[in-house]
């Protein structure tokens, strides 16, 4: 049932996770291979790198509201847990800011202990302006 969950959402992408996919895949990211829509547990995120257990999420605007504000720390924790390390980006810091985002993902790959480095994991998303 996840394996055809994860089949529709791949086949139903956003904008931002298309342009971001389109600089992932093939191993574009220093030879990293990343898979998206992936099954891990009861989630299906975004996109994973399971050899570096890097995990990307990309958040819209719902992400602002508080309830899921609260269940996406609950799947962070979780997958923190089982040893990934989680980055959100917001859908438009894909739009307005791709080498920012990019060059973040490669920090992050770069970084070979469990400790990612400071300041760029667990990064909340910016908050929005009213």
């Amino acid at each position: 049932m996840a394996n055809q969950r994860a089949r529709n959402l791949r086949t139903n992408a956003t904008q931002a996770e298309r342009k971001l996919w389109h600089h992932l895949r093939r191993k574009q990211m220093d030879g990293f291979r990343f898979r998206r829509q992936v099954p891990i547990g009861k989630y299906i995120v975004d996109f994973a790198c399971l050899d570096a257990k890097l995990i990307l999420e990309l958040d819209g605007g719902q992400h602002n509201d508080p309830k899921h504000a609260e269940s996406d720390a609950q799947r962070t924790d979780w997958l923190e847990s089982e040893g990934y390390r989680v980055l959100r980006f917001w859908n438009n810091e894909v739009f307005e800011n791709l080498d920012g985002v990019l060059e973040t993902i490669r920090q992050q790959l770069a970084y070979d202990d469990k400790t990612p480095p400071p300041g760029a994991a667990r990064r909340p998303p910016p908050s929005r302006g009213r």
